[in-house]
C-alpha cells in the first residue's frame, strides 16, 4: 500500500496561523522600552504583559478545550484568529497600561485554545511516522514569527510608534484567517472506539505519566528561556552595549538561525527525537554561559545569539512531538492543551522571574539564570529518557509473551 500524500500546503496554512499567533504574543518583547516610556511604567511592569497573557492561557486552556470538544476544529481556528485580530486592535488603541492589560487578557483567552487545536490538527493530517516532520513545518510559523514577525514589528514600532505595530499585526492576522477559511481541509477530531475497546475516563489513560513528564520538561526549559528572552531588548542595550536601533536586526539574526534548528529537528526528530533534543538544549546552555561571560564583545554576542537561536529553534517542535507521540489518540487534544498550559505557565513565570532578577541583580545576570535551568532540564530529560526505554522494554516483553 502506498503512503498517503504528505499534506504540505495544508501544514503551511497552519504554519501561517501559528506565525501570527506567536508574533502577537511576543510583539511586546521587542517594543518593551518604547511601551515603557509611552505608558510611563517600568520595563519590568511592561514585561508583566507577557506574564498576564501567559497566565491567562494557563488558567483557561484546559477548561476551554473541554467546552469546545464538539465544535469543528476548522471553524474554531477561524474564530480564534478573529479574536486575535480584535485583541491586537484593542492593544493599538490603548492609551493606558490597564486597557492594554485587558487587550492582552483577551488575546490570551484565544491563544491557549488555539494551540490546543493546531497541534492535534496537524497530527490528524499525517501518519504517526511523519509526526515530527509535520510539526516542524507547522512550528516553522513560530520560528518565522521570531525571524520576521517580531523583528519587523519592532522596527515598525520604533519608526512609527508601538501602537501602529499592533494595528498592522491585526491586518496580518486577518489575511491568514482568510487563508485558513479558504484552504484548510476539515478534520475529524472525535475518537471512535474500536471493536472490543472499552471507553475509560481520560484521567485513567495509561499515557498520562509520560505526558506529565514531557510537560515538566517543557516548563523547566521555557522558564529559563523567558526569564531571559522577555528582557532581551534591555539586555542588548545594557550589558551588550548595542544601540536601541540594533535590537530589531539582532532579533532577526537569532530568529533566522532558528530556521536551521527547525530543519535539524524536522530531519532528525522522527529518527532520533530524544538524542536530537538533548543535543539542542545542551547547545542552548553553553551559549547562555558564553553570553554571560562575553557580553562585552559585540562580535561574540552576535555569533552566540545566532547559535542560541539555531539550537532553540528546533525545541518547540520536538517538545510538541514528544507529547503527541506518547499520547493516546483519544486524549490528544487534552495532551496538546496540557503542553500549551505548560508553555504558558513557564512563559508567564519566566517573565515574572526575569523581572525580579532584573530589579534585584540587574539584567546582566539573566543568561546565567537561563543556563541554570538548562542544567536542570538535562537531568530531568535524562531520567525521562531512561523511563521511556524501560516502558518500551516492558511493552516488548509483554508482546513476546
Amino acid at each position: 500500500m502506498s503512503q498517503p500524500r504528505f499534506p504540505l500546503f495544508s501544514l503551511l496554512v497552519i504554519s501561517g496561523a501559528i506565525f501570527v499567533s506567536v508574533s502577537s504574543e511576543f510583539l511586546p518583547t521587542g517594543l518593551l522600552p518604547d511601551m515603557s516610556e509611552t505608558l510611563r511604567v517600568s520595563e519590568s511592569r511592561v514585561g508583566l504583559l507577557v506574564t498576564i497573557f501567559a497566565f491567562t492561557v494557563a488558567v483557561t486552556t484546559i477548561p476551554l478545550t473541554r467546552l469546545t470538544q464538539r465544535f469543528s476544529r476548522k471553524g474554531l481556528m477561524v474564530t480564534l484568529l478573529l479574536v486575535f485580530a480584535v485583541a491586537n486592535v484593542l492593544a493599538g488603541l490603548s492609551q493606558t497600561y490597564e486597557f492594554l492589560v485587558f487587550a492582552r487578557i483577551l488575546g490570551g483567552l484565544a491563544h491557549g485554545l488555539f494551540w490546543a487545536v493546531t497541534g492535534p490538527y496537524a497530527s490528524r493530517l499525517v501518519s504517526r511516522k511523519q509526526l515530527v516532520r509535520a510539526l516542524s513545518i507547522t512550528n516553522a510559523g513560530g520560528t518565522a514569527a521570531f525571524i520576521l514577525g517580531v523583528p519587523l514589528g519592532t522596527a515598525l514600532g520604533h519608526a512609527l510608534g508601538w501602537q501602529v505595530a499592533f494595528f498592522v499585526m491585526a491586518g496580518v492576522v486577518l489575511v491568514f484567517t482568510a487563508l485558513v477559511a479558504l484552504f484548510l481541509p476539515p478534520v475529524e477530531h472525535k475518537h471512535t472506539l474500536t471493536t472490543g475497546e472499552i471507553g475509560l475516563p481520560g484521567y485513567k489513560d495509561k499515557t498520562i505519566p509520560a505526558i506529565i513528564a514531557a510537560c515538566i520538561l517543557c516548563i523547566i526549559i521555557m522558564l529559563g528561556q523567558n526569564s531571559f528572552n522577555t528582557y532581551i531588548a534591555p539586555w542588548m542595550i545594557g550589558p551588550a552595549g548595542f544601540d536601541a536601533s540594533a535590537v530589531g536586526p539582532l532579533l532577526f539574526i537569532g530568529g533566522a538561525a532558528g530556521a536551521v534548528g527547525l530543519f535539524v529537528s524536522g530531519y532528525f526528530g522522527d529518527k532520533y527525537p530524544r538524542g536530537t533534543f538533548a543535543l539542542l538544549i545542551g547547545i542552548v546552555g553553553i551559549a547562555m554561559i558564553c553570553l554571560y561571560l562575553f557580553s562585552d564583545s559585540p562580535v561574540a554576542v552576535i555569533a552566540l545569539l545566532a547559535i542560541y537561536g539555531m539550537a532553540f529553534g528546533g525545541l518547540p517542535s520536538l517538545l510538541h512531538g514528544r507529547v503527541l507521540g506518547v499520547a493516546s489518540p483519544r486524549i490528544r487534544d487534552l495532551a496538546s492543551a496540557s503542553l500549551t498550559v505548560s508553555f504558558n505557565l513557564a512563559i508567564g513565570g519566566g517573565a515574572l522571574l526575569g523581572g525580579i532578577l532584573l530589579d534585584a541583580f540587574g539584567v546582566a545576570v539573566l543568561p546565567l539564570a537561563y543556563a541554570a535551568f538548562i542544567v536542570v532540564a538535562l537531568i530531568v530529560g535524562t531520567v525521562d529518557d531512561l523511563n521511556h526505554r524501560r516502558r518500551h522494554r516492558i511493552q516488548d516483553t509483554s508482546a513476546v509473551r
